[in-house]
């Protein structure tokens, strides 16, 4: 079996990485992939970035299975091209992607459906936001509509702060057009989580909690990043909040992508926020999270390929998921200055007797050495019994990586 993972993340890197241990699996081709998969077991990095041309790969070479990475390229319709031309792929249709692509359709949606959200307002007049601001109580959430690589979601506790959001996102243009139009949302007191699920359309199967880390820096301060750092299982997570969320958010969900006739075979992920009044919806993304992929996927017994393939056959119900019993911690090294200006280039250096899955983000390999070329450089993913015990093996084995201007938060976890 043949299989094309798209993109050339972190994510991708575990995507392909679990793939190859597929024992039907003959090779992962990545486009474009990065420097980690040019040296993982069975993968080759192919340079192929436009939807037709890797459209054009996947027929040439018969590939089996595609596995889309990156949410931009669900955006553009890369899911309904393949179907097209009768290829396999596991990611949902460019309609049902509108469940991330756009805040605020995903608002409209979980309104309709009576899942539990915070209450919010939608604008895409700046004047008619701002006036909307100076009488909110605070704190109050902005939310960019469109795609923002995990930047477009900003804390205002006053409303000076509200205003140069929402300055920068309708007027300045920073999000280049994802924050032309703005959801203004209540503020939701707890602890957030996130669970990454399966579906075929007819089901949708939960995977193991996970809590991100997502601001750049220790005690949770700073700005956001893309995610700093992961464990896995969520400990706040417990049976009552399992069975809240599965009640008043995948229950409801699963129905309204069923009664709006959305083309879904793939991922979706639930970030939720858990308060005293109970379990909340933040926000969808309509594939694996970076970095909840990279701690996840270690912890899955179940194989990979079999899981997705029987998404995409509609057989997701004749399907239990089996995970390693333990828990998982993956800490997220940058480059010094990201999430802001950082300079790239330098080479990466990683003992061989690393414990643990070093998975590859921003870095390429150049004439035998890998070199930094991203933000977010890798990740170091252990697994313990517990927490504390994959937590403390992450650490210690992080030591053993090196590069100028290295950064990871000391704090995943803890």
């Amino acid at each position: 079996m043949k299989v094309l993972v798209v993109g050339g993340g972190g994510r991708e890197h575990a995507i392909a990485y679990k793939a190859a241990l597929s024992e039907n699996v003959e090779k992962v081709y990545c486009a474009v992939g990065n420097g980690g998969t040019a040296l993982e077991n069975k993968c080759i990095n192919v340079e192929l970035t436009k939807i037709d041309e890797i459209c054009d790969f996947a027929e040439k070479e018969k590939i089996d299975i595609t596995i889309v990475g990156p949410e931009a390229y669900l955006e553009a319709g890369i899911v309904d091209e393949f179907k097209k031309r009768g290829l396999r792929i596991f990611g949902p249709s460019k309609e049902a992607a509108r469940l991330e692509t756009s805040k605020a359709y995903a608002k409209y949606f979980m309104n309709k459906y009576g899942i539990k959200t915070a209450k919010c307002e939608v604008f895409d007049d700046y004047d008619s936001a701002l006036d909307y601001a100076k009488n909110s109580t605070y704190p109050i959430v902005i939310k960019a509509d469109g795609l923002a690589a995990g930047k477009g979601v900003v804390i205002c506790r006053n409303f000076n702060e509200a205003q140069k959001t929402l300055k920068e996102f309708m007027i300045e243009d920073i999000l280049k057009g994802s924050g032309k139009k703005v959801i203004i949302e209540e503020y939701l007191e707890g602890v957030e989580a996130t669970i990454l699920s399966i579906t075929d359309g007819n089901v949708i199967i939960p995977f193991i909690s996970s809590k991100d880390h997502k601001t750049i820096y220790e005690g949770n301060i700073g700005p956001n990043t893309g995610g700093m750092g992961v464990i896995a299982p969520n400990p706040y997570c417990s049976k009552e909040v399992l069975e809240d969320f599965e009640s008043n958010i995948l229950n409801p969900t699963l129905l309204g992508i069923q009664n709006e006739k959305l083309d879904y075979c793939g991922i979706i992920y639930f970030g939720i926020m858990i308060t005293k009044k109970g379990v909340y919806l933040l926000e969808y993304n309509v594939r694996m999270g970076d970095p909840e992929t990279q701690a996840l996927l270690p912890l899955l017994k179940t194989d990979f390929i079999k899981l997705i393939n029987s998404s995409i056959d509609k057989k997701l119900k004749d399907v239990k998921i089996e995970w390693i019993d333990g828990a998982s911690c993956c800490i997220v090294a940058s480059s010094k200055g990201y999430p802001g200006k950082y300079e790239t280039g330098y080479e990466i250096k990683i003992e061989d007797n690393i414990k643990g899955k070093v998975f590859i983000a921003g870095a390429t390999f150049l004439n035998g050495k890998l070199i930094t070329s991203g933000g977010r450089v890798l990740s170091i993913v252990a697994l313990g019994e517990d927490i504390e015990k994959a937590r403390k093996t992450a650490y210690e084995e992080i030591k053993k990586i090196e590069f100028d201007g290295m950064y990871y938060r000391k704090d995943i976890g803890a």
